[in-house]
């Protein structure tokens, strides 16, 4: 299970993840990405209770980061080290700014 929370400030989105992102939830999480980032330059998902992500969560990351490459900035916050060691595996660690 996915809870995903939303706050805008301005043009700032943040998306706050909770629970896993695997293939059950990351078209939910998708949905919810391309549907708010009309206008946003500034994207934040906050993974402070994310507790697992899987290939089909690091699309939606990717696919998000690539949109904002083009209007704005992407920032990934709170990353556990389970997560954390994930992105490096992968080398999302590269792609992605995480903070």
């Amino acid at each position: 299970m996915l809870n995903i929370e939303k706050t805008t400030n301005a043009s700032e989105l943040t998306v706050a993840l909770a629970g896993r992102l695997d293939t059950t939830t990351a078209p939910e999480l998708e949905k919810e990405i391309k549907a708010s980032l009309d206008g946003v330059t500034a994207l934040i998902i906050d993974m402070a209770a994310l507790d697992y992500i899987s290939s089909a969560g690091l699309r939606v990351l990717l696919s998000a980061q690539k949109t904002m490459n083009k209007q704005g900035e992407m920032k990934v916050v709170h990353v556990n080290e389970t997560i954390m060691e994930i992105f490096e595996v992968t080398g999302f660690s590269d792609i992605l700014t995480i903070e």
